[in-house]
């Protein structure tokens, strides 16, 4: 399995620094984190369903 250590790490960020320049890097890592915080709560709040959003169900005869 593919492990990243401190080597691989150091270099991805100076890659990263290098691509996007040091003053991009706070809005990249604010993006980053809301990104991530909207993630876990939308995975971890229960799902409430209201009747008005559920499609009607159209028998056939």
């Amino acid at each position: 399995m593919m492990g990243l250590g401190m080597p691989e790490l150091i270099i991805i960020l100076v890659i990263i620094l290098i691509i996007f320049g040091a003053g991009k890097l706070p809005e990249i890592g604010a993006g980053l984190g809301k990104g991530i915080k909207n993630f876990k709560k939308a995975t971890s709040e229960p799902k409430i369903v209201d009747k008005e959003d559920e499609p009607e169900k159209i028998e056939k005869d």
